[in-house]
């Protein structure tokens, strides 16, 4: 599995006015659509009905929401760096600046779970997220993302 199939680099974004949870959901299932046609109201339901079940921010200024969706047939995500931070419910109870949303197909299962994991170390990484946080423009942002990948599996 592979960033570089996972995030288009019309899914990668920067906001600058996103004051809640639900606002960023909002902007992601927007996203989700224009990127990968992507029903927005339903991604916007599965991100806010997968949070109920507990906060997907996972620390040092990082979120991982993901939610599985009907009419998918592959595991996709978006990536959107705000330039203020959101409060997120993190586990570290700090506000979040750096966020990669998953989907997967309703009934992903390996795939899903593969997916998450290579996110999740992508974004573990202190060098990877400084860079991220240093730059603003989304062509570059990607590039950041899938040259990371590659740089943590050799």
């Amino acid at each position: 599995m592979d960033l570089s199939n996972l995030l288009l680099p019309g899914a990668v974004k920067v906001l600058n006015n996103v004051t809640s949870k639900k606002r960023l959901f909002q902007d992601l299932g927007e996203i989700a659509h224009s990127a990968y046609g992507l029903d927005a109201a339903q991604t916007v339901d599965a991100l806010q009905e997968r949070e109920s079940l507990g906060p997907t921010g996972v620390g040092h200024g990082v979120a991982l929401p993901h939610a599985r969706l009907h009419g998918l047939n592959r595991v996709v995500g978006v990536f959107l760096r705000l330039e203020k931070q959101l409060d997120f419910d993190a586990v570290d109870r700090l506000p979040v600046d750096l966020v990669f949303a998953l989907f997967a197909p309703k009934d992903s299962g390996v795939e899903h779970l593969k997916a998450l994991a290579l996110v999740s170390r992508t974004m573990r990484s202190a060098e990877t997220c400084a860079k991220l946080r240093a730059n603003s423009d989304p062509a570059t942002l990607h590039a950041v993302l899938t040259a990371a990948q590659g740089v943590q599996a050799a």
